[in-house]
Protein backbone atom coordinates (compact mmCIF):
# COMPACT_ATOMS: atom_id res chain seq x y z
CA UNK A 1 0.00 0.00 0.00
CA UNK A 2 1.59 3.04 -0.78
CA UNK A 3 2.09 5.88 1.30
CA UNK A 4 1.31 9.10 0.40
CA UNK A 5 0.77 13.32 1.48
CA UNK A 6 -2.56 14.21 2.20
CA UNK A 7 -2.36 16.50 -1.73
CA UNK A 8 -1.27 13.76 -3.02
CA UNK A 9 -4.55 11.37 -1.90
CA UNK A 10 -6.60 14.32 -3.31
CA UNK A 11 -4.77 13.97 -6.65
CA UNK A 12 -4.99 10.25 -6.36
CA UNK A 13 -9.11 10.19 -6.24
CA UNK A 14 -9.25 12.67 -8.63
CA UNK A 15 -7.71 10.12 -10.96
CA UNK A 16 -9.86 7.56 -9.56
CA UNK A 17 -13.06 9.00 -9.94
CA UNK A 18 -12.45 10.20 -13.66
CA UNK A 19 -11.26 7.72 -14.71
CA UNK A 20 -14.19 5.08 -13.85
CA UNK A 21 -16.70 7.97 -14.45
CA UNK A 22 -16.11 9.79 -18.03
CA UNK A 23 -19.12 12.57 -16.03
CA UNK A 24 -16.69 13.58 -13.68
CA UNK A 25 -14.92 16.84 -14.81
CA UNK A 26 -12.66 19.44 -13.03
CA UNK A 27 -12.43 22.89 -13.16
CA UNK A 28 -11.15 26.23 -11.73
CA UNK A 29 -8.51 28.76 -11.62
CA UNK A 30 -5.38 27.39 -13.04
CA UNK A 31 -5.93 23.67 -12.52
CA UNK A 32 -5.32 22.72 -15.96
CA UNK A 33 -1.81 22.18 -17.17
CA UNK A 34 -0.16 23.92 -13.97
CA UNK A 35 -1.84 21.02 -11.76
CA UNK A 36 -3.57 23.61 -9.37
CA UNK A 37 -1.41 26.43 -6.82
CA UNK A 38 -0.76 23.34 -4.47
CA UNK A 39 -0.73 20.90 -7.27
CA UNK A 40 -3.53 19.04 -6.47
CA UNK A 41 -4.80 18.30 -10.15
CA UNK A 42 -1.30 17.44 -11.14
CA UNK A 43 -1.14 15.58 -14.74
CA UNK A 44 -5.22 15.59 -14.92
CA UNK A 45 -5.30 17.48 -18.04
CA UNK A 46 -2.49 15.34 -19.42
CA UNK A 47 -4.15 11.96 -19.12
CA UNK A 48 -7.82 13.30 -19.65
CA UNK A 49 -7.81 16.35 -21.46
CA UNK A 50 -8.90 19.67 -21.94
CA UNK A 51 -12.44 18.59 -21.66
CA UNK A 52 -12.53 17.15 -18.61
CA UNK A 53 -9.81 19.63 -16.75
CA UNK A 54 -9.75 23.05 -17.93
CA UNK A 55 -8.88 26.50 -16.56
CA UNK A 56 -11.26 28.72 -16.09
CA UNK A 57 -11.96 32.72 -15.62
CA UNK A 58 -11.11 34.62 -12.28
CA UNK A 59 -15.04 34.21 -11.37
CA UNK A 60 -16.23 32.26 -8.71
CA UNK A 61 -19.98 32.70 -9.22
CA UNK A 62 -19.11 32.16 -12.26
CA UNK A 63 -17.26 29.25 -11.95
CA UNK A 64 -20.17 27.43 -9.40
CA UNK A 65 -22.65 28.47 -11.64
CA UNK A 66 -21.52 26.84 -14.47
CA UNK A 67 -20.98 23.73 -12.23
CA UNK A 68 -24.49 23.42 -11.02
CA UNK A 69 -25.45 23.57 -14.59
CA UNK A 70 -23.48 20.82 -15.33
CA UNK A 71 -25.44 19.02 -11.98
CA UNK A 72 -28.16 19.33 -12.97
CA UNK A 73 -27.68 18.54 -16.39
CA UNK A 74 -26.25 14.44 -15.85
CA UNK A 75 -22.76 16.11 -15.22
CA UNK A 76 -20.68 15.52 -11.97
CA UNK A 77 -18.63 19.15 -11.88
CA UNK A 78 -15.65 19.09 -9.15
CA UNK A 79 -15.02 22.43 -9.40
CA UNK A 80 -12.12 24.30 -6.88
CA UNK A 81 -11.62 27.84 -5.61
CA UNK A 82 -8.08 28.35 -5.49
CA UNK A 83 -8.27 29.58 -1.37
CA UNK A 84 -11.58 29.41 0.71
CA UNK A 85 -11.00 32.73 1.17
CA UNK A 86 -12.32 33.40 -2.49
CA UNK A 87 -15.11 31.36 -1.95
CA UNK A 88 -17.57 34.39 -1.30
CA UNK A 89 -18.57 35.89 -4.08
CA UNK A 90 -20.00 32.47 -4.92
CA UNK A 91 -21.79 32.67 -1.96
CA UNK A 92 -25.48 33.19 -2.98
CA UNK A 93 -24.43 30.38 -5.81
CA UNK A 94 -23.83 27.71 -3.24
CA UNK A 95 -26.62 28.71 -0.95
CA UNK A 96 -29.70 30.08 -2.43
CA UNK A 97 -28.83 27.81 -5.85
CA UNK A 98 -27.26 24.59 -5.21
CA UNK A 99 -27.97 23.74 -1.90
CA UNK A 100 -31.40 24.47 -3.10
CA UNK A 101 -32.24 22.68 -6.27
CA UNK A 102 -33.43 19.43 -4.94
CA UNK A 103 -36.18 20.96 -2.18
CA UNK A 104 -37.49 23.63 -4.91
CA UNK A 105 -37.60 21.26 -7.49
CA UNK A 106 -39.35 18.74 -5.40
CA UNK A 107 -36.61 15.99 -6.16
CA UNK A 108 -36.72 16.49 -9.59
CA UNK A 109 -33.01 17.82 -9.77
CA UNK A 110 -30.36 17.73 -7.84
CA UNK A 111 -27.06 19.17 -7.83
CA UNK A 112 -23.88 16.37 -7.93
CA UNK A 113 -21.24 18.52 -7.80
CA UNK A 114 -18.29 19.06 -4.97
CA UNK A 115 -16.74 22.07 -4.41
CA UNK A 116 -12.83 21.83 -3.21
CA UNK A 117 -11.17 24.38 -1.75
CA UNK A 118 -8.43 24.70 0.28
CA UNK A 119 -8.73 26.25 3.85
CA UNK A 120 -7.11 27.78 6.91
CA UNK A 121 -3.80 28.65 8.18
CA UNK A 122 -0.60 27.29 8.47
CA UNK A 123 0.95 28.88 5.27
CA UNK A 124 1.51 32.48 6.57
CA UNK A 125 -0.98 33.32 3.66
CA UNK A 126 -2.22 36.54 6.13
CA UNK A 127 -5.78 37.47 6.26
CA UNK A 128 -6.91 36.72 2.72
CA UNK A 129 -5.92 33.66 2.12
CA UNK A 130 -6.35 32.08 5.62
CA UNK A 131 -9.79 32.24 6.95
CA UNK A 132 -11.88 29.20 8.02
CA UNK A 133 -15.57 29.43 6.99
CA UNK A 134 -16.85 26.59 7.19
CA UNK A 135 -19.40 27.75 9.82
CA UNK A 136 -20.88 29.97 7.20
CA UNK A 137 -22.03 26.68 4.99
CA UNK A 138 -22.91 24.30 7.51
CA UNK A 139 -25.70 26.55 8.50
CA UNK A 140 -26.95 25.66 5.08
CA UNK A 141 -29.69 22.68 4.79
CA UNK A 142 -29.00 20.79 1.34
CA UNK A 143 -25.39 21.36 1.35
CA UNK A 144 -22.64 18.65 2.99
CA UNK A 145 -19.48 20.26 4.40
CA UNK A 146 -16.17 17.51 4.52
CA UNK A 147 -12.91 18.52 6.41
CA UNK A 148 -10.55 15.49 6.01
CA UNK A 149 -7.17 15.17 8.26
CA UNK A 150 -5.77 12.56 6.95
CA UNK A 151 -4.32 11.03 3.47
CA UNK A 152 -6.39 7.85 4.10
CA UNK A 153 -9.71 10.13 4.77
CA UNK A 154 -8.78 12.75 2.31
CA UNK A 155 -9.28 10.34 -0.54
CA UNK A 156 -11.97 7.93 0.68
CA UNK A 157 -14.33 11.14 1.45
CA UNK A 158 -13.67 12.74 -1.54
CA UNK A 159 -14.55 9.57 -3.59
CA UNK A 160 -17.79 9.57 -1.71
CA UNK A 161 -18.58 13.13 -2.41
CA UNK A 162 -18.07 12.77 -5.92
CA UNK A 163 -20.41 10.35 -5.99
CA UNK A 164 -23.17 12.12 -3.65
CA UNK A 165 -26.60 12.96 -5.08
CA UNK A 166 -25.64 16.53 -3.39
CA UNK A 167 -24.05 19.42 -3.74
CA UNK A 168 -20.53 18.80 -0.96
CA UNK A 169 -18.32 21.50 -0.23
CA UNK A 170 -14.77 19.55 0.52
CA UNK A 171 -12.73 21.43 2.41
CA UNK A 172 -8.91 20.66 2.76
CA UNK A 173 -6.50 22.18 5.68
CA UNK A 174 -3.73 23.42 3.16
CA UNK A 175 -1.41 23.36 6.67
CA UNK A 176 -1.59 19.72 6.26
CA UNK A 177 -1.16 18.91 2.17
CA UNK A 178 2.25 17.82 2.58
CA UNK A 179 2.83 17.19 6.51
CA UNK A 180 -0.02 14.64 6.94
CA UNK A 181 1.09 11.70 5.23
CA UNK A 182 -0.76 7.36 5.64
CA UNK A 183 -1.42 4.69 3.54
CA UNK A 184 -3.77 4.93 1.09
CA UNK A 185 -4.58 2.06 -0.28
CA UNK A 186 -4.76 1.94 -4.56
CA UNK A 187 -7.89 2.05 -6.67
CA UNK A 188 -11.46 2.86 -5.46
CA UNK A 189 -12.65 3.02 -1.66
CA UNK A 190 -15.08 5.13 -0.01
CA UNK A 191 -15.16 6.47 3.49
CA UNK A 192 -19.15 6.83 4.87
CA UNK A 193 -20.33 10.51 4.75
CA UNK A 194 -21.66 11.17 8.36
CA UNK A 195 -18.93 9.45 10.59
CA UNK A 196 -16.98 10.46 12.93
CA UNK A 197 -13.34 8.84 13.41
CA UNK A 198 -11.85 7.90 17.11
CA UNK A 199 -8.66 9.08 16.63
CA UNK A 200 -7.82 8.43 20.61
CA UNK A 201 -9.64 6.24 22.91
CA UNK A 202 -9.43 7.32 26.59
CA UNK A 203 -11.95 7.81 29.32
CA UNK A 204 -11.14 10.71 31.24
CA UNK A 205 -11.54 14.29 28.66
CA UNK A 206 -13.08 13.99 25.49
CA UNK A 207 -11.97 16.47 22.47
CA UNK A 208 -13.64 16.97 19.38
CA UNK A 209 -11.60 18.67 16.29
CA UNK A 210 -11.32 18.33 12.81
CA UNK A 211 -8.72 19.43 9.59
CA UNK A 212 -5.76 20.74 10.82
CA UNK A 213 -6.17 20.90 14.48
CA UNK A 214 -6.09 17.00 14.74
CA UNK A 215 -2.85 16.88 15.23
CA UNK A 216 -2.67 19.65 17.25
CA UNK A 217 -4.75 18.36 19.30
CA UNK A 218 -2.98 14.45 19.32
CA UNK A 219 0.41 15.98 21.02
CA UNK A 220 -1.85 17.41 23.36
CA UNK A 221 -3.61 14.48 24.04
CA UNK A 222 -0.03 12.90 24.21
CA UNK A 223 0.91 15.11 26.89
CA UNK A 224 -2.02 15.14 28.87
CA UNK A 225 -1.60 10.86 29.25
CA UNK A 226 1.97 11.84 30.92
CA UNK A 227 -0.13 13.29 33.47
CA UNK A 228 -2.74 10.29 33.74
CA UNK A 229 -4.98 12.39 31.85
CA UNK A 230 -6.68 9.70 29.04
CA UNK A 231 -8.10 12.24 26.32
CA UNK A 232 -10.90 10.53 23.93
CA UNK A 233 -9.85 12.12 20.84
CA UNK A 234 -12.80 12.54 18.35
CA UNK A 235 -12.53 13.41 14.92
CA UNK A 236 -15.53 14.84 13.39
CA UNK A 237 -14.68 14.38 9.63
CA UNK A 238 -18.36 15.16 8.27
CA UNK A 239 -19.42 18.60 9.27
CA UNK A 240 -22.71 18.76 8.21
CA UNK A 241 -24.74 16.38 8.19
CA UNK A 242 -23.26 15.46 11.41
CA UNK A 243 -22.87 12.05 13.53
CA UNK A 244 -24.85 13.69 16.28
CA UNK A 245 -25.20 10.54 17.66
CA UNK A 246 -21.76 9.73 17.67
CA UNK A 247 -20.69 13.33 19.02
CA UNK A 248 -23.44 12.41 21.96
CA UNK A 249 -21.88 9.20 22.81
CA UNK A 250 -18.19 10.52 22.69
CA UNK A 251 -19.28 13.08 25.04
CA UNK A 252 -21.15 10.92 27.97
CA UNK A 253 -18.26 8.64 28.10
CA UNK A 254 -16.06 11.01 29.92
CA UNK A 255 -18.71 14.06 30.69
CA UNK A 256 -15.46 16.79 30.38
CA UNK A 257 -15.34 18.29 26.55
CA UNK A 258 -13.16 20.50 24.70
CA UNK A 259 -13.51 21.42 21.49
CA UNK A 260 -10.82 22.57 18.94
CA UNK A 261 -11.33 24.37 16.27
CA UNK A 262 -9.05 27.73 14.36
CA UNK A 263 -12.04 29.49 13.20
CA UNK A 264 -12.91 32.22 15.50
CA UNK A 265 -14.92 31.18 18.61
CA UNK A 266 -17.74 33.78 18.22
CA UNK A 267 -20.55 31.77 16.72
CA UNK A 268 -18.09 28.99 15.16
CA UNK A 269 -19.17 25.41 14.57
CA UNK A 270 -17.81 24.49 18.41
CA UNK A 271 -20.95 26.39 19.43
CA UNK A 272 -23.25 23.73 18.00
CA UNK A 273 -21.62 20.86 19.05
CA UNK A 274 -21.44 22.46 22.63
CA UNK A 275 -24.89 23.32 23.01
CA UNK A 276 -25.97 19.84 21.50
CA UNK A 277 -24.25 18.77 24.36
CA UNK A 278 -26.15 20.92 26.48
CA UNK A 279 -28.89 20.22 25.06
CA UNK A 280 -29.24 16.66 25.05
CA UNK A 281 -26.95 15.26 28.02
CA UNK A 282 -26.28 17.50 30.43
CA UNK A 283 -27.24 15.31 33.02
CA UNK A 284 -24.03 13.06 32.53
CA UNK A 285 -21.49 16.47 32.56
CA UNK A 286 -19.08 16.75 35.05
CA UNK A 287 -17.18 20.25 33.92
CA UNK A 288 -18.47 23.02 31.48
CA UNK A 289 -17.56 22.71 27.80
CA UNK A 290 -14.53 24.49 27.20
CA UNK A 291 -13.44 25.36 23.42
CA UNK A 292 -10.38 26.38 21.87
CA UNK A 293 -10.22 28.13 18.92
CA UNK A 294 -9.10 31.19 16.67
CA UNK A 295 -9.39 34.44 18.04
CA UNK A 296 -12.43 37.08 16.76
CA UNK A 297 -9.93 39.28 14.63
CA UNK A 298 -8.92 38.98 10.84
CA UNK A 299 -6.40 36.33 10.29
CA UNK A 300 -3.12 38.01 11.46
CA UNK A 301 0.24 37.48 9.17
CA UNK A 302 3.13 38.16 11.36
CA UNK A 303 1.02 36.65 14.36
CA UNK A 304 0.19 33.40 12.80
CA UNK A 305 1.82 31.27 15.38
CA UNK A 306 -0.55 33.16 17.90
CA UNK A 307 -3.68 33.36 16.22
CA UNK A 308 -4.18 29.35 15.76
CA UNK A 309 -4.89 27.00 18.60
CA UNK A 310 -1.60 24.88 19.71
CA UNK A 311 -0.85 22.17 21.80
CA UNK A 312 -0.23 24.23 24.71
CA UNK A 313 -3.51 25.91 24.62
CA UNK A 314 -5.08 22.52 23.72
CA UNK A 315 -3.40 21.24 26.75
CA UNK A 316 -4.42 24.03 29.43
CA UNK A 317 -8.36 23.81 28.48
CA UNK A 318 -7.84 19.59 29.34
CA UNK A 319 -6.49 20.24 32.52
CA UNK A 320 -9.11 23.09 33.19
CA UNK A 321 -11.90 20.44 32.44
CA UNK A 322 -10.15 17.21 33.70
CA UNK A 323 -9.32 19.36 36.99
CA UNK A 324 -13.06 20.81 37.76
Amino acid sequence: MPTLTLIQAVNDGLKVSMRQDESVLVFGEDVGPKGGVFLATEGLTAEFGKARCFDTPLSEDGIIGTAIGMAANGLRPVCEIQFQDFIFPAFDQIVSEAAKLRYRSGGQYTAPMVIRTPYGGGIRGGLYHSQSGEAYFAHTAGLKVVIPSTAYDAKGLLLAAIEDPDPVLFMEPKALYRHEKGEVPEGHYTVDLSTLRTVREGDNVTVFCYGSMVPVVEKAAAKAAEQGIQCEVVDLRTLLPLDEQGVLDAARKTGRCVIVHEAPRFCGYGAEISAMIAENIIEYMEAPVRRVTGFDTPFPNTLEHHYLPDERRVLDAIEEVARY
